[in-house]
């Protein structure tokens, strides 16, 4: 299980090792795909500013998103084994393939202890032949484990068992986070969880749409309980037990906008207190199999929802929560077992809820787990061959031209007073930024890998996982620990830690490339970078000062201006469709769409400010365009991709941010220096009187 920390997971969720979870003897690894068999083949070299992308049919002023994507997306429809298709999906999947060519030889001829370890863990998920003759066998003793409990007192010892043995979710998330109003020091923390919908509206809302998913989802359930041997009406019961202690769990549950917002997530109590908020757990066992350091208090973030839970406890029959926690773990493990549960569990989540038309490869789905489970472990080959020093040097440099725009962006804020002026600054300058991989790598030789036994890998490197991170409880804070693997297509936030951080997995293109003109490379990389900095102002990382401790330093009259101005953007997105009947959650994705719509004019600055610094004209033309012109069409090309309607649903509901049309259009039509660039005037959609600015 993951740390609970507070951290602003960035632009999209696409990186590969935040994609679809995936998951012998010692022969070497065919490609055997699942459904094809068809050799893997090296995607295309991707390029930065794509002139074959733009569609000059379309007027820029009025849907830039068109202008500058809409070849790309006439020509790049969304793959059978994909729900979205962009250009971040584009170099996830190059550095797949490349992680794979990687795993692939470490599989069949390792050199290096390493290298054997992460290449059987690659091999054993490669086996289906082995999964498929298993059947449900390597899932039996966690079954058999749930059904030897008689007691309801027994609870607390089996849920943490699952949660640290084999992570199961199941009921609430355990973890470690650092202290909200001390950031040196990290606590044990507790939060809602235990539900496997996408979010507690799928429960909760009442419509035709939300109904049939729900009846669909029932069915699933049923379909998964006989496969593990039991009867059609023990199966349709024990479906019934599940979505009615998980409809319980979402009542009990704070909706996602809430969440967000870290001083309700934040109540310390001591652990002889936890009986309080739920009599009927026993929260010594519990805590009894967490291999955790000692600790007296935690932080409960929920307590609320601790209460809606030991209603389920002592309203529910044993049976019922024993089928529940059932169901999880064989959910869990579906993907990894034989084809019969990998397909169904296929064809609810992907297929059904967000509309991907085929399974993934294995090789794809293998490469994901391996980097999941091993990430530090192969990335110190990866980086070997796929960034070099110089690439780190290069971005080290325009992380330091959008530090110094940022920065004079703060000093020139007219709605801020001197006061807040001086804070601002101060955490910016206490930024913190890691570039490419980390500087010292994980130890993973005592994680236990066989070749013949992918369930058993996978269970041990959960609680490996488990390990590393509830051993951070009571220790100091370790500032050089990554979030991400090497290889993600994806950069991040952490409030707490108020660091930056840009895996060298996304630095390069359509992001990075240093044969560009600046305009480019800042248009892309350094819109990216922007938009992490930015993320330490939005509405939820201002809440933190420049040590990563929630408080208040702002004047009354400061705050006041920043929410009215949040306020235009949570209207603004608010009214964006991205299919019909569907809106976007300005609440929701409001950090995001003030981290982009911040992020572009930091970066526009700070290309501005090195034209300056090199003594050349912005309106210099390459291909038939000035620097500002292949700035933002830079920007919006690193959004260019096609969506399922599925996913434009699901993600509306989920998602943090906005989709890429919106991350384009909502964001040009907030800059006048785009107006400016391609001649638009006020009143057309990309330069419209209502603007919004925070940053």
């Amino acid at each position: 299980m993951q740390p609970i920390r507070i951290a602003s997971v960035l632009l999209l969720c696409t990186g590969f090792a935040v994609a679809q979870n995936s998951i012998g003897t010692h022969a070497a690894v065919a490609a055997a795909d699942t459904p094809s068999s068809a050799a893997p083949t090296e995607p295309k070299a991707l390029r930065s500013f794509d002139l074959t992308a733009i569609d000059k049919a379309a007027d820029p002023c009025t849907d830039f998103f068109q202008y500058a994507c809409g070849n790309w997306r006439k020509n790049n429809p969304i793959p059978g084994d994909q729900t979205r298709w962009g250009r971040f999906n584009e170099l996830a999947e190059r550095n797949r393939y490349l992680l794979y060519t990687d795993l692939k030889k470490a599989a069949d001829s390792p050199k290096t202890p390493l290298q054997h370890q992460y290449g059987d863990f690659f091999a054993a998920c490669m086996n289906t032949d082995l999964a498929n003759q298993l059947g449900d066998k390597p899932i039996q003793p966690v079954l058999a484990h749930i059904d030897g409990v008689t007691d309801k007192k027994q609870l607390g010892q089996l849920i943490g068992h699952l949660q640290t043995q084999g992570g199961v979710s199941a009921f609430m998330r355990f973890g470690v986070e650092q202290d909200q109003k001390d950031s040196t020091k990290q606590i044990a923390s507790t939060i809602q969880g235990g539900l496997s919908l996408p979010d507690r509206d799928y429960y909760l809302e009442d419509n035709p749409r939300m109904a049939k998913i729900r009846e669909q989802y029932h069915d699933y359930i049923v379909q998964i309980f006989k496969l593990v041997g039991d009867s059609d009406d023990k199966a349709a019961a024990e479906a019934k037990s599940v979505i009615d202690i998980e409809t319980a769990l979402a009542k009990g549950s704070l909706p996602r906008v809430e969440l967000r917002n870290p001083d309700n997530v934040y109540h310390i109590m001591k652990v002889t207190e936890l009986s309080t908020l739920t009599p009927d757990f026993d929260w010594t066992d519990y805590i009894g199999t967490l291999r955790a350091p000692s600790f007296d208090t935690l932080n409960v973030a929920t307590p609320e929802y601790f209460k809606a839970l030991n209603q389920i406890l002592s309203n529910e029959s044993l049976d019922s929560l024993k089928s529940y926690l059932r169901f999880h773990a064989v959910n869990t493990y579906a993907p990894w077992l034989s084809s019969t549960f990998d397909d169904a569990h296929f064809d609810f989540f992907q297929k059904t809820l967000q509309g991907q038309a085929e399974q993934t490869a294995r090789w794809k789905r293998c490469t994901s787990l391996t980097d999941r489970a091993l990430g530090e472990a192969v990335g110190q080959d990866w980086v070997k061959e796929n960034f070099p020093p110089s690439a780190k040097d290069n971005m080290e440099k325009l992380v330091a031209a959008l530090e110094k725009a940022l920065g004079d962006d703060i000093k020139t804020l007219p709605w801020m007073s001197e006061e807040t002026r001086k804070q601002a600054a101060v955490k910016l300058d206490a930024f913190r930024r890691k570039i490419g991989y980390p500087d010292q790598w994980r130890d993973f030789s005592k994680l236990e890998v066989k070749r013949d036994n992918l369930v058993s890998n996978v269970q041990h490197s959960d609680a490996f996982e488990w390990d590393f991170e509830i051993n951070h409880l009571g220790k100091p804070v370790d500032e050089k620990e990554w979030g991400m693997t090497p290889p993600t297509v994806n950069a991040y936030y952490d409030p707490a830690m108020n660091d930056i951080n840009f895996p060298a997995g996304i630095l390069q293109p359509p992001f990075f490339d240093n044969t560009k003109d600046p305009a480019v490379n800042f248009g892309a990389i350094g819109m990216v970078i922007g938009h992490e900095m930015t993320h330490g102002f939005d509405d939820e990382g201002s809440k933190y000062d420049a040590k990563g401790n929630v408080k208040d330093w702002w004047t009354a009259d400061d705050k006041k201006a920043f929410e009215a101005r949040t306020d235009c953007e949570v209207k603004e997105y608010d009214g964006f469709e991205p299919v019909p009947g569907t809106h976007l959650n300005g609440k929701l994705t409001l950090g995001e769409n003030t981290a982009d719509n911040g992020g572009i004019r930091i970066a526009y600055q700070a290309l501005m400010d090195t034209l300056k610094d090199e003594n050349k004209s912005p309106e210099t033309k390459i291909d038939g365009y000035t620097s500002p012109q292949r700035f933002f069409i830079a920007y919006a090309q690193v959004w260019c991709e096609n969506r399922t309607e599925q996913v434009q649903r699901v993600s509306a509901k989920t998602d943090p941010h906005s989709p890429g049309m919106f991350r384009v259009n909502g964001v040009v039509r907030n800059f006048e220096g785009f107006g400016q660039a391609f001649g638009c005037h006020k009143g057309q959609p990309m330069m419209p009187d209502d603007a919004c600015r925070v940053w």
